[in-house]
């Protein structure tokens, strides 16, 4: 059997493992950061999942610790295969100490993450725990027990809240340092980490969804932008960029050529590749780093309606006119009696407020003219009062409206089919409509996270199941400009894809998908059937995996691009201890197939603002911020801080742990 699977006894056993890794959680991202820490990392792990037996059915089988093994024994070969071929690993990057082999993946059961669980998978004595409940209630419950059974461990916990998460972190490293005076508060910035996996996966996603070939990292105040480029025609020379990321699969133009991914071995594709590499790879495409440089502070997302909206979308543009009317007939007036009668102006429109709402005196003594103007004006006050009326009504309607799901306008075309209003779907809802994208979401649940943030955002929605007729025709799919499948089920995103391919045989395409080999069979399939329609699919575990691992290893990355079914990470490291980087040139430093520097942060180091592009004050004339365009011939000193592209062996090699490597 792969790995080391037991059930929990009724005296708990402690683990053998000491300074280990654990991980607990009850879906895909559990199983990939579990695969990420023991295959990337070196390290080792066990893995906490919830029974996968039903008391009540026991002839079903262990779904989530069979799928857990199965998916370790694809990544253990994978990684046999890589390595008897070259040494370089599942991403390009080099082989590293990756021997060991499954055994030091332990697989244990409990139904809830309790004290005896916990003790079982040894958390009093690991480095680091990874709390990745789909559940936010118990991945915080499961934090609280987990601090006060080991104050020093490193924590990293999935929360979609996050503000809340911003509590939780001052909260339980408050805790840490209460419970043990000395720890170096060094340490305690990296104690808790709170990560969301929507967060991660959303800005990929919605950028696939957008142009299918634009790529955009925006986080610490940098927006780094990666461009897909076809290969250049017999004559042309292809833009290379800033400096070419990866090179695509060989089989890209294919229909019958795979998507790549781990499993994709020399026809994957490659990142970051170097000068040789790219100029030998002809007829193959690339992605290529177009710009980096400072972001623009994020503005609120487009809102329409609720309760700023402005009276424009409250009432309608015939009584607005009606009301301007009423109200330039009470001004003439005012004027007339002025003019005739030669009362004070301000007088005067008190007098034909008064005569408006029937509330003067009859003006019997008055000339002729006054009582003229006053049975206009009582005239005026008759037309006012429907006016009233239907202001009321009007308004009523339109926060009756502004309460309910709207349906897509008639004439809309260009837009972008969203299927899932999940965790998932609701932050790349969001992250669309920051884009001014237009977007209709189809959703079978209406009490889905999703629906609020649509109503509030006034986004078009289809309540139906996405697999029945009539459901896609809804939300105007044969006039859409993509199609982006983000539901829970593999088999919901294919139905659709297909069903709105039929629709629309050139639809822009991209579909939720966990399995890489599912995700093959299917890439072939859609592109023989249609291959002049641009088809993606993307694993949103996949995406958020190297994330929460770089957190476990005390570090955070700056954001994370799909190249195919492969990652490329961006992160801000300190060259200091890292002896790949320091004393070394640019261009000496550059790894290919691991890692590459593109940036340099100038600040002095006493001037450093923990917010990479933020300087603190300065007194002196010396350089500060970014620097993109280095040059090869600048060496790296221990001082200095660099935003490095890198693949995910690549930066397991630049942060893993000595201590890793001598106990296993």
């Amino acid at each position: 059997m792969l790995g080391s699977v037991s059930t929990l006894p009724q005296q708990p056993q402690r683990s053998p493992f000491s300074g280990h890794m654990v991980v607990c959680g009850d879906d895909a991202l559990a199983q990939r950061l579990a695969v990420e820490l023991r295959y990337v990392y070196g390290e080792r792990v066990t893995l906490l999942l919830p029974p996968g037996r039903d008391p009540r059915r026991p002839e079903l089988p262990l779904t989530q610790r069979g799928r857990a093994a199965t998916l370790f024994g694809r990544m253990s070969a994978a990684m046999n295969r890589n390595l008897g071929n070259g040494g370089t690993g599942a991403d390009g990057g080099s082989g590293g100490d990756t021997g060991a082999g499954v055994e030091a993946v332990r697989i244990l059961e409990a139904a809830e993450p309790s004290d005896e669980a916990f003790e079982e998978a040894g958390v009093d004595t690991a480095a680091a725990l990874a709390l990745v409940y789909d559940d936010d209630e118990r991945n915080i419950r499961a934090a609280l027990t987990a601090r006060r059974l080991n104050p020093r461990v490193r924590l990293v916990i999935r929360l979609y809240n996050r503000k809340l998460g911003q509590y939780l972190e001052t909260l339980l490293d408050q805790a840490a340092a209460v419970a043990v005076p000395g720890l170096d508060p060094t340490a305690l910035d990296t104690s808790t980490t709170v990560l969301s996996d929507a967060d991660t996966a959303a800005p990929a996603l919605a950028a696939t969804a957008l142009t299918g070939s634009s790529k955009v990292v925006q986080a610490e105040g940098l927006l780094l932008r990666a461009v897909e480029r076809t290969p250049p025609r017999q004559g042309e020379v292809a833009d290379p960029g800033l400096c070419t990321l990866a090179l695509l699969s060989s089989t890209t133009h294919d229909p019958a050529g795979a998507e790549g991914s781990d499993s994709s071995g020399a026809d994957g594709p490659q990142l970051l590749p170097d000068q040789q590499s790219v100029a030998a790879a002809t007829g193959r495409g690339t992605v290529v780093l177009e710009a980096i440089r400072e972001a623009a502070p994020d503005g609120p997302a487009p809102r329409m309606g609720g309760r700023s909206a402005p009276l424009s979308q409250i009432f309608s543009r015939r009584l607005r006119r009606s009301v301007l009317g009423v109200a330039a007939a009470v001004l003439g007036l005012a004027v007339a009696s002025t003019l005739t009668t030669g009362e004070p102006p301000l007088h005067a429109v008190y007098l034909t407020l008064l005569d408006l709402f029937a509330m003067g005196d009859p003006a019997i003594e008055d000339s002729a003219a006054r009582q003229v103007i006053q049975l206009l004006s009582g005239v005026a006050g008759l037309m006012l009062l429907p006016l009233l009326v239907a202001g009321v009504l009007e308004a009523f309607g339109s926060l009756r409206t502004a309460s309910a799901l709207r349906r897509p306008p008639r004439g809309l075309s260009g837009h972008v089919v969203l299927l899932g209003l999940g965790k998932i779907g609701t932050r790349v809802l969001v992250r669309l409509r920051e884009l001014n994208i237009p977007v209709v979401c189809v959703e079978d649940d209406p009490a889905a996270r999703g629906i609020p943030v649509a109503r509030r955002l006034q986004v078009p929605v289809v309540l139906g199941d996405v697999t029945q007729e009539g459901v896609l025709e809804a939300a105007k799919i044969q006039r859409s400009r993509a199609l982006l499948a983000l539901t829970s089920s593999d088999t919901t995103n294919l139905e659709a894809t297909l069903y709105a391919r039929s629709v629309k045989p050139d639809l822009q395409v991209a579909l939720r998908l966990f399995d890489d080999e599912f995700a093959t069979a299917v890439y072939r399939t859609l592109r023989t059937a249609h291959p002049q329609a641009l088809t993606r699919s993307r694993s949103v575990s996949h995406l958020a995996a190297p994330s929460f691992a770089v957190a476990m290893m005390g570090r955070q990355i700056l954001g994370a691009i799909p190249v195919e079914r492969k990652v490329m990470l961006f992160a801000a490291i300190k060259v200091a201890g890292h002896r790949q980087l320091e004393g070394r040139t640019v261009e000496q430093a550059f790894r290919a197939g691991a890692w590459r520097v593109l940036a340099l942060d100038a600040t002095p180091p006493e001037d450093r603002h923990p917010d990479l592009t933020t300087a603190g004050p300065t007194s002196s004339d010396r350089p500060s911020g970014l620097i993109w365009d280095l040059h090869p011939g600048y060496v790296l000193r221990a001082e200095d801080r660099v935003v490095i592209a890198a693949t995910r062996r690549g930066l397991a090699e630049l942060l893993r742990r000595r201590s890793s490597l001598t106990h296993r």
